[in-house]
């Protein structure tokens, strides 16, 4: 190994210089310190140099339509209308395929959260798997915005300091769906629910409202998730003579039960049925002369004024002609606000983010009076809407005619109500 000698000089005399003052010494030092700290703490504040948005959703089972590749796509719209860098740094997207599965969406969010560098995870679309990833990231500090999960959890007893619930929750859904169909007359009811978190939540929040408004549940029957055949759960709710057979479902579980119901001729008979989360990609399926006159609550339709059609226009580019739902659209709307957040914050760390979030105003094509609370839940204006008879739209997609707006701060759980931790700390 060659050696390298180190010849050393001899000192060489200084010049003498005029003495400087301690204080004015003392914080020269202080200010260039405090800026060195500033800029190197400016430099570190986005991680690994980037922003990264992992899509957690349904791609091929029955939530696909809902979320899936239109939850992708949304989100590819919203980091290309942001820039696609954050300060100078670049937006990265991946997205992954949770089956409806708990421990597979744990298990994804878990590798991209601890190997991966995610620092948000969107979508989700089904409850069972928003809450097991909202524990797991908000453990972490890392945001979640559920959009398809429904269940009320989330900002209640499951709430986290990241957690962050977009579009609509079942709450919302049971308010203006449950209350509205007593007002009409149907003050008895039977339920379908899916026999999981989503599906419990919605039937138990949705019983409340009934009952406040005077009506009566004669019995209820759950199914397993997902599911092809309803015969004996809608044989058992056209036994029960109730006025009005709800089904809290979702998806491919909620066409297939109506679609079912009117080969059984239970609504020719009387009975009304009352879809209490139904998305225009359900209506889209079962189409106009077996959905006409459904009752349901909804938070975006594409076709409400120029701004929700501008943004439906450029998605249906990218969908082979297909309207977004109101999860896809909440995705959109989600990502932009949390990438403004970021810039705004400086940082991408989870809880600064979140706090941002909370403070900057959310007004855009989706949320009207939007508000971020301290639970979680993102508050913002929903409608009630009909479904059109096959006479009364004018072309595809054209499905919907608006009954009524719910002011956000009467469509969500009030914050009195709230049962998430956080606020009881608070």
């Amino acid at each position: 190994m060659k050696q390298t000698t180190t010849t050393r000089k001899p000192p060489m005399k200084r010049p003498l210089k005029r003495p400087i003052k301690r204080p004015a010494l003392a914080a020269g030092l202080l200010a260039g310190l405090s800026l060195a700290a500033a800029t190197g703490t400016a430099q570190a504040q986005l991680s690994n140099d980037s922003v990264k948005i992992g899509v957690l959703t349904d791609m091929s089972g029955t939530y696909s339509a809902i979320g899936g590749q239109g939850a992708i796509e949304a989100a590819r719209l919203a980091i290309e209308d942001f820039g696609g860098k954050v300060n100078g740094k670049p937006i990265e997207l991946v997205f992954a395929d949770h089956q409806n599965k708990p421990d597979i969406g744990s298990a994804v969010a878990r590798r991209w959260i601890d190997n991966e560098g995610v620092d948000v995870i969107i979508d989700m679309v089904t409850s069972s798997v928003g809450l097991a990833v909202q524990q797991l990231a908000g453990e972490r500090g890392v945001v979640t915005i559920n959009n398809g999960s429904g269940t009320t959890a989330l900002t209640g007893p499951n709430c986290t300091p990241t957690g962050i619930h977009w579009a609509y929750d079942n709450y919302a859904m049971a308010r203006g769906t449950g209350t509205e169909a007593v007002k009409a007359g149907g003050n008895t009811w039977y339920f379908l629910s899916a026999d999981y978190a989503f599906g419990r939540d919605l039937e138990a929040t949705t019983s409340q409202f009934v009952k406040a408004g005077g009506g009566q549940v004669v019995g209820s029957a759950r199914h397993p998730f997902p599911n092809s055949d309803f015969s004996s759960f809608l044989l058992q709710a056209q036994a029960s003579g109730a006025k009005v057979i709800a089904l809290a479902n979702a998806g491919n579980d909620t066409t297939n039960a109506i679609k079912q119901a009117a080969e059984f001729g239970i609504t020719r008979g009387g009975q009304s049925m009352a879809a209490l989360l139904a998305f225009i990609s359900d209506i889209h399926a079962l189409g106009l002369e077996t959905a006409q006159g459904l009752i349901l609550t909804t938070g975006y339709y594409w076709d409400m004024d120029e701004q929700t059609r501008a943004f439906a226009k450029r998605y249906a580019q990218r969908m082979n002609g297909a309207m977004p739902t109101m999860t896809q659209a909440g995705d959109y709307s989600g990502v932009l606000h949390y990438l403004r957040a970021v810039e705004a914050a400086g940082t991408d760390n989870g809880k600064a983010v979140v706090a941002k979030m909370r403070e900057l105003p959310i007004k855009d094509f989706f949320a009207r009076n939007g508000r971020l609370r301290e639970d979680g839940r993102m508050v913002h204006d929903m409608y009630l809407v009909q479904v059109k008879t096959p006479a009364e739209s004018k072309g595809p997609w054209d499905y919907y005619t608006i009954k009524a707006v719910i002011p956000a701060e009467q469509a969500y759980r009030p914050l009195s109500e709230s049962d998430c931790p956080l606020m009881k700390k608070g």
